[in-house]
């Protein structure tokens, strides 16, 4: 493992980031360094595995160093006495996930808020807030991506896209696919095992990905030729996906064609929206309310609108996410420097009883300019 540190320079960086979320009221939260790793993998897909560190406890279960803060400061939320209440966390520190370039050791800051009922108004606070603080550190964001997972459920929804090809679609849209790459996918050949693809067709996938995992789990099955028994499933759900593919239709393509098209500031990319709705005879206004009323804190919070750029098809490449995501890039970072979203599922799959409104952003230090860590 590459543990080298961050430096001095970005060292300081983190600690002025983290002392502005602070005062912005955002607790300091450190979680533990080591995790259940079945937690990340089920949350994250078993693509994720490949990145993490992992090791084995003296009982065999599987653990992981942390890869990233937003699931650790979500499990310290639940245990606090604020669980089910709002409540503000803050942190930076170093995670740990294997990468093509840069070390495994890398330092992040963040931000997570939970339990706000005022959807649109949190996720404001976050973006706003995420990038002043970048920007105070010298740091220059030379463009702002948005997107809205809410927002391609509710066009999924509305066309009764079936629920595997939603979690197909969903899934290649987080890979930087378009809806021609996903289709050009699946095979004309009926797949084996079909009786039981066929009983999966119509769960839901985090239900059906269960399902799967415990059959082969009550047949005593642990690994096939090196895969977990999440592989498999994920492989088996995959199959069910490629061998029911729906009859999209002219109409039904034609408006998910237009529909992925749409990009630009966003309240023209709301007019955009509620132009093909209307046309197509579909209800969006529930969540084009919300996409608006985002907006409308967005520029409260004093973000000129003309720096961000709107895309339906946009996408960060995690399970959880389920409405507002962005990402922000440097002038000379590779990746993103900010990227963040709303989860309100996450406390949810973590064991809360009751659904919990979350949404935060990491700041990724080592993509800061380099001569804020001088």
């Amino acid at each position: 493992m590459d543990t080298e540190g961050p430096g001095p320079g970005r060292a300081s960086a983190g600690a002025a980031l983290l002392q502005h979320l602070v005062a912005a009221g955002y607790d300091p939260v450190d979680p533990p360094l080591l995790h259940d790793a079945g937690t990340f993998l089920d949350l994250g897909g078993e693509d994720i595995r490949a990145r993490l560190y992992l090791t084995t406890d003296a009982g065999g279960a599987e653990l992981c160093l942390r890869p990233e803060f937003t699931i650790p400061a979500a499990r310290a939320y639940l245990s606090s006495p604020a669980a089910n209440r709002p409540a503000a966390y803050s942190y930076c520190g170093p995670v740990f996930r294997m990468r093509a370039n840069g070390p495994g050791e890398f330092c992040q800051a963040g931000l997570e808020s939970f339990g706000r009922a005022d959807i649109a108004a949190a996720d404001a606070e976050i973006l706003a807030l995420s990038l002043d603080a970048v920007e105070r550190s010298g740091t220059r964001l030379r463009a702002v991506s948005l997107g809205d997972a809410g927002l391609v459920s509710a066009i999924l929804d509305a066309v009764e896209l079936p629920p595997l090809w939603q979690r197909r679609l969903k899934r290649g849209l987080e890979r930087g696919q378009g809806l021609d790459d996903v289709l050009r996918g699946a095979p004309a050949r009926r797949p084996e095992h079909s009786g039981l693809l066929a009983a999966l067709a119509g769960a839901d996938g985090q239900d059906a990905h269960a399902l799967v995992a415990d059959l082969l789990s009550i047949a005593g099955i642990t690994a096939v030729g090196g895969r977990s028994v999440g592989e498999i499933a994920d492989r088996f759900l995959s199959q069910v996906a490629q061998g029911a593919a729906p009859d999209f239709g002219d109409e039904r393509r034609r408006v998910l064609d237009a529909f992925f098209a749409v990009s630009g500031e966003p309240d023209r990319a709301s007019g955009q929206l509620r132009t093909l709705a209307e046309d197509a005879g579909l209800d969006l206004s529930a969540a084009l309310d919300l996409f608006d009323e985002r907006t409308g804190f967005i520029a409260a919070q004093g973000v000129d609108l003309s720096r961000l750029a709107f895309r339906t098809a946009f996408a960060r490449n995690l399970d959880y996410y389920t409405g507002f995501v962005f990402e922000a890039h440097g002038a000379d970072a590779d990746g993103p420097v900010i990227g963040g979203g709303r989860y309100d599922r996450l406390c949810g799959a973590l064991g809360s009883p009751s659904p919990i409104p979350a949404v935060g952003a990491a700041i990724w230090l080592d993509r800061l300019d380099a001569e804020t860590a001088a």
